[in-house]
C-alpha cells in the first residue's frame, strides 16, 4: 500500500513538472522535479517488477538533465507509466 501511493504521487509529480515547463514556470517545475525525486527514494523498489525499478533510475536521471522541454515530455510520459503501474500492478 505505501508503494501506491508513493507511485500515485510520482505520478502527480511528475505531471506538474511537465506542466510546468511547458508553461513556461520554472521555478514550479524545479520544485516538483525534486519531490519527484524524493517520491522514488519512498519506493521500495525490491517489491515492483524489473522494468518498473528500472524505469524509477531512469526517471531520476531526466529529472536532473538541462534540456527542458526534453524533461517536460520525458516527464509526462513517466508520468503516464507510473498512473498505469499503479492501476494494474497494486490494486
Amino acid at each position: 500500500m505505501k508503494n501506491k501511493i508513493a507511485i500515485e504521487s510520482l505520478s502527480m509529480d511528475l505531471l506538474r513538472v511537465a506542466l510546468g515547463y511547458h508553461k513556461g514556470s520554472i521555478n514550479r517545475a524545479s520544485i516538483f522535479s525534486e519531490e519527484s525525486l524524493k517520491r522514488i527514494s519512498e519506493i521500495d523498489k525490491n517489491s515492483v517488477k524489473p522494468y518498473f525499478a528500472s524505469i524509477l533510475e531512469k526517471i531520476s536521471s531526466v529529472l536532473l538533465g538541462k534540456n527542458q522541454k526534453q524533461i517536460a515530455e520525458d516527464a509526462l510520459m513517466y508520468s503516464t507509466l507510473c498512473k498505469n503501474y499503479s492501476k494494474k500492478f497494486l490494486n
